[in-house]
């Protein structure tokens, strides 16, 4: 029997010679092991791989660890090749699809030994180095990116959930060219950044609205906001949730599982995520696990008076995505309230990916502080804080000051304008959606015929598949997860010319609004191509 899990969804150019990929074989056709290196070290080693035991089921209880199931074969070759397929370690496809990789991009690698001289660690952001190396892009139009080597990709990597609008749209090079004319950076106000937030408090259901630069300085302000409003130190957060990289938030994003400093699953600790970060700032921060009404009502009761308030991401992406339990969004902010503390939707990666009007929209919950990001901007830089009349009224009132030299800078605010009026629109939605479909239905196919332990799990643009049997709930059911089977997925889609975000179970991809159908059953058939592979794999 098969143990798919149903998807789960909510609804809401270059003269360079451009090599379109197809999807690759798992082994050489010799059928050796692929042993080569990259840099110096085996790009096959898995140690670095982490590898979280997965939970056993019923179903798999007495199969042999970490083994896949497989079909029965129909005649004597099916059965040999299965047999081929069961005895191939994932350890072995994943030497292959990392040896075509880089043999795929030796401009990449040369970039990569240059860059090393003059940026720290060859990159300019540590999310970008990835393994076997980094990826050095060209240009990107419509839903295709390209890499110095001349590769074409199907863009479903989105820039970590920026790309909504693909790339080069024509309503925002047209808005974006237009401003650069007029004048970039005033630090005065101007009619677009009005016309750009009174869209967002109609989508948002929020009156007031402030803007910044990014996802950090948004969440930052926020967490500034609900202390300076209640006049307490202490927030709450999720474990597993990333709001940026200021001190506050930078505690439990993403623990190990072998960390023993994490605590018990209903009581976690607070655990630094980066060094630098003062313990003095880490205790501020209280942490429970996502869908857990009760652990945050321990957290209220045990300091009562002292908690100004928590965020968390409403649908959280860090993990994948992990949707919120029935009536747990609308029960924090009832037990939130109750005791004098306030409720902050991190929306940096849902808004508008989620629906015009974000998770805020899709749930039915409105916050008293959002933030948002990414995709806002149409691929420009900028972010916003919106807030109820009585919270942003301190911020109207100077008693919290958001200030910022580039805050609605007019460039921003031309292309979040041009994103919120002209791309993101009903019509794009209804294709988004048409799109979603059709790529969830194709990968439940695939899951099926391949009997994979995982499942589909989808949000308006975005989605991502959880090799995992059971629905995952939060941040430990994610640890369980075998990261493996979804660095080798990311192979194969990169190496059959599909972009993702490298980052393995941990990221999602992004659909926009100038993906066609193609794109779509170029991302389905690497998928296949991937799933047969593993199928069986120790």
């Amino acid at each position: 029997m098969a143990r798919q899990q149903a998807a789960t969804s909510y609804s809401p150019v270059s003269s360079q010679t451009h090599v379109r990929a197809t999807p690759t074989s798992p082994i050489e056709p010799n059928g050796e092991k692929v042993t080569e290196q990259v840099n110096g070290t085996p790009t096959g080693d898995s140690s670095d791989l982490p590898v979280p035991q997965p939970r056993p089921t019923p179903d798999d209880a007495d199969a042999p660890e970490h083994t896949a199931p497989e079909h029965t074969a129909r005649t004597p070759a099916d059965a040999a090749r299965s047999e081929t397929r069961r005895r191939t370690p994932l350890a072995t496809i994943i030497r292959a699809q990392e040896k075509i990789f880089v043999d795929r991009q030796p401009e990449s690698a040369k970039l990569a030994k240059l860059a090393s001289g003059s940026l720290a660690g060859g990159v300019v952001s540590s999310w970008q180095i990835s393994r076997p190396q980094p990826v050095w892009l060209s240009h990107g139009q419509g839903s295709k990116i390209y890499d110095v080597d001349g590769n074409e990709y199907v863009d479903l990597h989105g820039g970590y959930g920026v790309s909504l609008a693909g790339h080069g749209h024509p309503a925002i090079v047209e808005a974006v060219q237009a401003q650069v004319a007029r004048g970039t950076h005033f630090a005065q106000p101007t009619e677009t950044a009005l016309a750009a937030a009174t869209e967002l408090a109609r989508r948002f259901g929020l009156p007031q609205w402030r803007f910044a630069n990014s996802g950090t300085e948004a969440t930052m302000d926020a967490v500034h906001l609900m202390r300076a409003i209640t006049g307490r130190d202490l927030i709450i957060k999720v474990e597993g949730c990333y709001h940026g990289h200021h001190d506050s938030v930078q505690v439990s994003v993403c623990p190990d599982e072998d960390d023993v400093d994490r605590g018990p699953a209903d009581r976690p600790n607070s655990v630094p995520s980066s060094t630098g970060i003062p313990a003095a700032i880490t205790d501020l921060t209280l942490i429970v696990g996502f869908n857990d009404l009760d652990a945050v009502r321990r957290r209220l009761e045990e300091n009562p008076g002292k908690v100004a308030g928590m965020i968390l991401e409403p649908i959280m992406m860090n993990a994948g995505i992990i949707k919120p339990d029935p009536g747990y969004l609308a029960g924090l902010k009832e037990l939130l309230h109750a005791h004098g503390a306030l409720l902050t939707f991190d929306e940096v990666k849902t808004g508008l990916t989620a629906g015009p009007g974000g998770a805020t929209r899709v749930t039915g919950v409105i916050p008293d502080i959002v933030c948002l990001a990414k995709a806002i901007g149409g691929g420009v830089a900028v972010a916003a804080v919106g807030g109820t009349a009585e919270v942003m009224a301190h911020v109207a009132n100077g008693d919290y000051e958001m200030v910022g030299t580039f805050n609605g800078n007019p460039l921003a605010m031309a292309a979040c304008r041009a994103m919120l009026t002209q791309v993101a629109t009903p019509e794009a939605y209804e294709r988004l959606e048409k799109l979603r479909l059709r790529a969830v239905e194709g990968l439940e196919r695939e899951i099926e015929r391949n009997n994979l332990n995982a499942q589909v799990v989808s949000v308006g643009a975005k989605g991502c598949v959880v090799f995992s049997a059971t629905p995952v709930r939060n941040f430990r059911d994610f640890l369980e997860i075998r990261d493996s089977y979804s660095h080798a997925h990311w192979l194969f889609q990169h190496n059959g010319g599909v972009f993702l975000p490298p980052w393995g179970k941990i990221e999602q991809w992004l659909i926009s609004v100038q993906h066609d159908e193609a794109d779509i059953d170029q991302f389905i058939a690497n998928f296949a191509a991937f799933a047969s592979a593993v199928r069986g794999a120790a």
